[in-house]
């Protein structure tokens, strides 16, 4: 599980495309208010919700399987549903597997560790960057 801020700083600055998994439509949500934030500070934002065939202007995708390759899969969805989405991020081609603040499963980080993914759990995508870049798109 990565943890030390020079690898989260790394991540930030190399993966600059992310399927936001269970990105909600709702712009109070907690996943919207992130995509929008990534947005803004030049990251491409893939949205994965099966409810939605758009959100924020961009297609929606049903899973991660049918949408483009992403860089990072951060993942708004329960612990239960980890592990599928662990395996999912694995075979899209991710080099990230992110659970969102509030969110880790041991087992679904195993998953990703396993099939070479670096795994990030229980931390915000938004929150990372503010504090590492102040806010600021990263070079």
């Amino acid at each position: 599980m990565v943890e030390s801020d020079a690898a989260l700083r790394r991540i930030l600055e190399e993966c600059r495309t992310v399927a936001v998994v269970g990105l909600s439509a709702d712009p109070r949500r907690p996943s919207r208010i992130v995509a929008e934030y990534l947005l803004k500070h030049g990251y491409e934002i893939i949205p994965v919700n099966p409810a939605h065939s758009e959100i924020l202007g961009r297609k929606c995708h049903p899973d991660l399987l049918s949408a483009p390759r992403a860089d990072i899969a951060d993942c708004f969805r329960r612990a239960e549903a980890m592990p599928e989405l662990a395996r999912q991020a694995a075979k899209s081609g991710a080099r990230v597997f992110w659970m969102q603040i509030g969110v880790c499963c041991p087992a679904a980080a195993k998953t990703a560790e396993n099939a070479g993914l670096q795994t990030v759990g229980d931390r915000c995508i938004k929150i990372e960057h503010e504090k590492l870049f102040g806010g600021k798109t990263p070079d």
